[in-house]
C-alpha cells in the first residue's frame, strides 16, 4: 500500500460530490477535531480529510433486480453502480460476504461495516428491502473509507463485471499478507503514538458508547415518526373513503323522515365529493413518511452502522491482538522457567540448546506481537478521527428532519385550507342560509 492510500490522500481517486448528501457549511467540518487524540505535529496518522472530502468519494446505487427466474425465487439479486467508477455490475449477497471477509482478512485494524444478516426462511418484501438498504449502507461506507477506497479489493467488487467475483476477490488476497505486512510505517507505529495512547483510547471508546447509545434511540424516535405519518396517511385515506360510501348511499330515505326537506341529499352529495381531498392529504402524508425514511431514519442507520464498526473494532483489538500478545509473553515466562530449571539440573547440552532456540524464537513472535499491537492502535487512532470526521452528519439529519416537518405541514395545510371552504354546504338548510357555525363558538357539542 503507499503513502498516500495509507494517509488516506483526499486527491486520490475523488468524484463527484455524494448526492446523498447536502454539502456542509465550511465552519462545521473542522469542529469535532477538539476531541480528537493528540498527537505530535507532522504525525502520518492524523487524517486530513473533511466530511464533504469523504462523501465525495464515491456514491454507490444498490437496487433490487427484478426477479425473473419464475415463482419462486433462489436468490436476490442486486445492480450495483459506482459513480466513481462510471460501472454497473450485477451482485448476489454471497458476493458481498466474500468481499466483506476479504476485507477483514487484509484489514484486520480497520472499521468494516457489519454485513445484514443472510436470507431466512419465508424472507418477506419488507426484510428484502431493509436487507438491499443495508447493503448500500456497507458498500458506501466502505468506498469513502480512506485506506479502503484506495485497494484494488473495492475497484474489482465495483467494477468487475465477470461471473467468478468471488474468487477474483480471494485471488487479490491470497498470498499478499494484511495491512501490517504492507504499510511501510508499521513496524514505526509506536513512534507516532502519544505516550497515554492506552488512556486515550479507553476514553475515546467510552465517548463513542455514549454517541452510539444516543444515536441509537434518535433512530427509534425516528422510526416512530416516520411510521406515525404512513398510519396517518392510511387512516386519511380510510376516513375520506368512508365519507364516500356515506355519501353514495342509496337506501331510500322514508317520506316521515324527510318531510319535504332534501338536506339529506345534499349533504350525501357534498360528503361524496370529499373523498378526493382526502385521498390527496393520504397522499402528502406518505411523502412525508418516506422522506423521512429515507433522509432521516437512513442517515442515522449509516452513522450507527459506522460506530458499531467502530465498536467491532475495538473488541478484536482486545481479542485478538492483545490477547495473543498476552498469550505469547506467558508461553515466554514458561520457557524461561523451564531453561532455568535445565540448567540447575545439568541437562544435555542438546536439550539446552533445543530450549534456547525455542525461547529466541518466541522472543521473536513477542517482538512481532508488540509491533502488531502498537499498529493496531495507530489504526484506531486513525479510526477514531474517522469517527469525529463524520459528526457532522448530525446536522446533515437534523436539517433533513426540520425541512421534512416544515415541507409537510406547508403541503398538508394547504390541502386543509382549500378543503375548508367545501365544507359550507354541509351546513345549509332549506332557506339556502348556513344555519350552524363550523364548530360551536365555546368549543362544546355537549354544554350542559
Amino acid at each position: 500500500m503507499t503513502a498516500a492510500a495509507m494517509d488516506g490522500d483526499p486527491s486520490a481517486g475523488s468524484a463527484g460530490v455524494g448526492t446523498d448528501f447536502a454539502k456542509p457549511p465550511v465552519n462545521e467540518t473542522r469542529e469535532s477535531e477538539q476531541f480528537l487524540m493528540q498527537a505530535p505535529p507532522g504525525n502520518p496518522l492524523l487524517l486530513p480529510h473533511t466530511l464533504q472530502e469523504l462523501l465525495s468519494k464515491d456514491s454507490v446505487q444498490v437496487e433490487l433486480i427484478p426477479e425473473k427466474k419464475g415463482l419462486f425465487l433462489k436468490h436476490v439479486e442486486y445492480e450495483v453502480s459506482s459513480k466513481r467508477f462510471k460501472c454497473s455490475v450485477y451482485r448476489r449477497y454471497n458476493d458481498f460476504v466474500v468481499f466483506h471477509e476479504m476485507l477483514l482478512q487484509k484489514f484486520p485494524y480497520r472499521m468494516v461495516p457489519a454485513l445484514p444478516p443472510k436470507r431466512m426462511l419465508g424472507a418477506d418484501r419488507e426484510f428484502i428491502e431493509s436487507r438491499r438498504r443495508a447493503l448500500k449502507r456497507f458498500i458506501n461506507l466502505v468506498a469513502r473509507h480512506p485506506p479502503f477506497s484506495e485497494d484494488v479489493l473495492l475497484k474489482l467488487f465495483l467494477s468487475f463485471s465477470g461471473s467468478d467475483v468471488q474468487n477474483k476477490l480471494r485471488e487479490l488476497v491470497q498470498g499478499v499478507g494484511d495491512e501490517f505486512l504492507t504499510c511501510r510505517l508499521a513496524t514505526q507505529a509506536k513512534d507516532f503514538l502519544p505516550a497515554d495512547i492506552q488512556a486515550q483510547f479507553a476514553a475515546s471508546r467510552e465517548l463513542i458508547r455514549n454517541i452510539y447509545n444516543s444515536f441509537y434511540k434518535l433512530r427509534d424516535r425516528a422510526e416512530r415518526i416516520a411510521s406515525r405519518a404512513i398510519d396517518n396517511a392510511s387512516d386519511l385515506l380510510i376516513f375520506g373513503k368512508e365519507l364516500s360510501a356515506l355519501g353514495s348511499d342509496t337506501t331510500p330515505l322514508p317520506s316521515w323522515a324527510a318531510l319535504n326537506n332534501n338536506t339529506w341529499g345534499t349533504l350525501k352529495q357534498a360528503l361524496k365529493g370529499l373523498s378526493v381531498e382526502f385521498a390527496l392529504l393520504a397522499d402528502k402524508a406518505v411523502q412525508q413518511g418516506k422522506q423521512e425514511e429515507n433522509d432521516v431514519v437512513e442517515k442515522l442507520n449509516l452513522f450507527l452502522d459506522l460506530l458499531q464498526s467502530y465498536k467491532d473494532l475495538c473488541e478484536r483489538h482486545e481479542k485478538g491482538v492483545l490477547h495473543k500478545h498476552q498469550r505469547a509473553l506467558h508461553k515466554y515466562s514458561m520457557m524461561k522457567k523451564q531453561m532455568m530449571s535445565a540448567t540447575v539440573q545439568n541437562k544435555e547440552p542438546e536439550s539446552v540448546e533445543q530450549l534456547e532456540s525455542r525461547i529466541v524464537e518466541q522472543e521473536n513472535a513477542i517482538l512481532t506481537m508488540e509491533l502488531r499491537n502498537y499498529f493496531s492502535l495507530y489504526c484506531l487512532h486513525q479510526e477514531t478521527q474517522l469517527i469525529h470526521i463524520y459528526l457532522p452528519l448530525t446536522s446533515h439529519i437534523l436539517g433533513a428532519f426540520v425541512n421534512s416537518q416544515i415541507q409537510g405541514h406547508k403541503e398538508m395545510s394547504k390541502v386543509w385550507n382549500e378543503l375548508k371552504p367545501k365544507l359550507s354546504c354541509l351546513f345549509v338548510g332549506s332557506s339556502n342560509m348556513p344555519t350552524p357555525p363550523l364548530s360551536p363558538p365555546d368549543g362544546n357539542f355537549f354544554s350542559n
